[in-house]
């Protein structure tokens, strides 16, 4: 009997393989090669073993077998097989005769592995390029990269569970994105601010869920799995055709073969539309490039979706663009937006400041959420969530909470805690959403709720040290106290040096 697959094994062993790359490309690139045979594996695994099935199923007739599996998930042709790949490993093209097989792979599946545009989700990679080194040293990775993954079986029936080899994508996208540095925070939110922005904005059953950047898509799936049931549905988009390509391998591995995730700008081409329309949604989460420059400014006057009627923000922060973005694609009376922005959304004047006031005095704000610094990879900048509702109704208050000081600090990052910090954050919402809170301090040094002329008085600035006090007074200073301890000290530095001097006496010196 073959051994059960956990998925320490699954993450052991990927790992591992990554080896063949360190040293020779950047991690930013190569968690490409390892996620794209990852995928490769499981969907060649997946159709070995339902093609076994219809072999029994039918005693051998393989004309039947073949006609049942061109109705499965994937269809596989035989040079995309991992096994086939495997047994041409010693060939002196081996970069290419990989690069064929994912392509017929694309062909085979061109509703479901490419773009609205053709373009498919391996389109950016190549098993054969320059950058794996000379063809002997590249013949050489590639071999060991087979000998790796030729280890792994996951076949359907010997996971330890469902959503195994998603979990395990997951882990991967994480550490690569640890490795990576700088460039991680282009395709990764850490698992934990997902956690948070998905429990704050849970949905419904029968929902839409949308995040316009949506990466690799962790968040975007972390908010789906909170509704609870399988009744959702999940669209994203990401301007990154290599972490588009996640993104559509993610939802894949997840189960989630329904899921619309487009590649494009945002700003400049939204994808999902219906007829002339942006497409409306329930729920909008998103964890858009901090600040970004060139967003797309000069076109903003002429935005034929009509997103910025607020204002136009700044040309060269893009944050106020993708808010003003996700609040046009939220249902209106009951569509949720949560975004996570850095603090200068909270306060920056100008244009922006314009629209900050015109989103408050539309009564759509309902949080703003001061998280710890150093959460992020790539920067070590505190961030805040902002929670936006449609369908806020009468209740014109704004909940603050200065969730800065409660983290568990670690060495390259800190980190949210599941179990202490992220339910503090979400059960003080819930509360307030409910209207348990009251207007003025919630929770001293931690959360106040503002009335709407608090906040206009304040001239619509949002940040959060104007509404939570977090000043710790000194302890005052006991004078007396102190001059005895000095002079107890002058005594005793007396008596020391004395006893120095008598030392100093003894040795001759």
């Amino acid at each position: 009997m073959s051994k059960i697959v956990k998925e320490q094994d699954i993450e052991r062993i990927v790992w591992k393989a990554c080896d063949t790359f360190r040293g020779v490309i950047d991690p930013s690139q190569y968690k490409d090669y390892i996620l794209t045979m990852l995928f490769l594996k499981y969907v060649s695994d997946v159709n070995k073993e339902k093609r076994n099935t219809y072999l029994l199923k039918y005693e051998g007739d393989e004309a039947r077998a073949d006609r049942a599996m061109s109705m499965e998930r994937f269809v596989v042709p035989n040079n995309s097989r991992f096994d086939y790949l495997f047994e041409n490993r010693n060939e002196s093209n081996l970069g290419e005769i990989i690069d064929i097989g994912l392509t017929d792979l694309e062909e085979a599946n061109r509703e479901k592995l490419t773009s609205e545009d053709g373009s498919g989700i391996f389109r950016n990679i190549s098993f054969n390029s320059n950058n794996l080194g000379e063809e002997k040293d590249k013949n050489v990775r590639l071999k060991n990269l087979l000998f790796d993954f030729n280890e792994l079986n996951l076949t359907p029936s010997l996971l330890e569970k469902n959503d195994i080899i998603g979990d395990a994508y997951e882990f991967l996208i994480k550490n690569f994105a640890s490795d990576a540095g700088k460039k991680a925070g282009e395709f990764y939110t850490p698992s934990e601010v997902s956690t948070l922005i998905a429990k704050l904005t849970k949905s419904k059953p029968g929902a839409r869920i949308y995040d316009p950047t949506c990466g690799s898509a962790s968040l975007l799936i972390k908010a789906g799995k909170e509704v609870g049931t399988n009744d959702f549905s999940l669209y994203g988009q990401e301007a990154n055709g290599s972490t588009w390509a996640l993104g559509v391998m993610n939802m894949f591995l997840h189960g989630f073969d329904n899921a619309s995730i487009r590649w494009g700008d945002t700003i400049r081409n939204p994808k999902h539309k219906e007829g002339d329309a942006l497409m409306k949604f329930d729920t909008v989460v998103a964890n858009p490039p901090f600040s970004l420059d060139k967003w797309g400014a000069d076109e903003a006057a002429n935005d034929k979706y009509n997103r910025f009627w607020r204002g136009t923000p700044s040309k060269s922060k893009g944050d106020w663009a993708f808010i003003c973005h996700m609040l046009e694609s939220a249902y209106e009376g009951k569509g949720k937006v949560g975004v996570v922005v850095p603090h200068g959304v909270l306060f920056r004047g100008s244009s922006e400041g314009k629209i900050r006031q015109k989103t408050i005095e539309d009564n759509q704000l309902e949080a703003v959420i001061g998280l710890p610094s150093n959460l992020f990879y790539g920067t070590g900048i505190p961030a805040a969530v902002l929670i936006f509702n449609k369908g806020k109704g009468g209740n014109t208050d704004v909940l603050f909470i200065d969730a800065s000081q409660h983290y568990e600090s670690g060495k390259n990052q800190n980190k949210l805690r599941e179990d202490k910090d992220i339910p503090k954050i979400v059960d003080t919402y819930k509360a307030f959403a409910k209207g348990d809170l009251k207007a003025g301090v919630a929770e001293d040094k931690y959360s106040y709720v503002a009335t709407f002329n608090e906040i206009k008085e304040n001239e619509f600035n949002l940040n959060i040290p104007r509404y939570v006090d977090t000043f710790e007074a000194e302890a005052e200073v006991d004078i007396t106290a102190v001059q005895t301890e000095i002079k107890k000290l002058e005594d005793e530095l007396v008596e020391t040096q004395k006893q120095m001097n008598e030392y100093l006496r003894e040795l001759g010196l």
